[in-house]
């Protein structure tokens, strides 16, 4: 009679667990209906020089229409000439201040049909008033979301990060060096090399780090 009972028990838990997973299978399926998949089928590189062409090769290999942009003082650099397509940004600007210049850029972005942005590395790939305006524009951001982009920007929070994380990280100053006795006083402690590395893109003072 017991064994009767476990089987009759038995039957009814697969019963309900089939019922669940049914079920469970029908809600993924009505989610999936909302997601709308968006190839991407161009991307915008916001940099210049070898760092835009080996996106653009990156692009070229899957079928993706590459967009260069290019300063003034750029109009014969060979990463405009890998791109599918040019533009230029910041007409009157130095070069530097060209490629920094963001509603340029968002404003080549969106009158060329461009569905995300690559910000390459330097420049702006650090800033991250960069990576929302290209999200609120509308457009994909290829890289990490804004709030990770500031938090990494910000090497003081970075390093905080990385001993929250319990990685391995080299002896280093707790927060920014502010005078040259702070630069001195680390240099007896640890010895030299010492690497000098910018706190925070928009800000540069500095924090030490000892060199392996």
């Amino acid at each position: 009679m017991q064994i009767l009972k476990a089987r009759f028990a038995l039957r009814a838990t697969a019963s309900q667990f089939q019922a669940w997973s049914t079920a469970k299978c029908r809600t993924a399926a009505t989610d999936s209906k909302i997601v709308e998949y968006k190839p991407i089928r161009s991307v915008l590189v916001a940099n210049r020089g070898e760092i835009a062409i080996r996106v653009f090769r990156a692009c070229s290999e899957l079928g993706i229409r590459s967009v260069a942009i290019y300063s003034e003082q750029d109009k014969l650099q060979m990463h405009r000439q890998k791109a599918d397509e040019s533009y230029l940004v910041g007409k009157g600007l130095p070069p530097v201040e060209a490629y920094l210049s963001i509603p340029e850029i968002i404003r080549v972005a969106k009158e060329n049909d461009v569905d995300a942005v690559h910000p390459g590395y330097g420049l702006l790939s650090e800033r991250s008033d960069f990576a929302q305006a290209i999200l609120n524009a509308g457009l994909r951001f290829i890289g990490p979301s804004p709030k990770v982009v500031q938090q990494m920007g910000d090497k003081v929070a970075a390093r905080q990060a990385a001993i929250d994380a319990k990685v391995p990280i080299v002896p280093g100053t707790d927060g920014p060096v502010t005078t040259k006795e702070e630069a001195l006083e680390f240099c007896k402690q640890h010895g030299l090399p010492v690497i000098f590395k910018v706190v925070f893109v928009k800000l540069y003072p500095v924090k030490l780090y000892k060199s392996r």
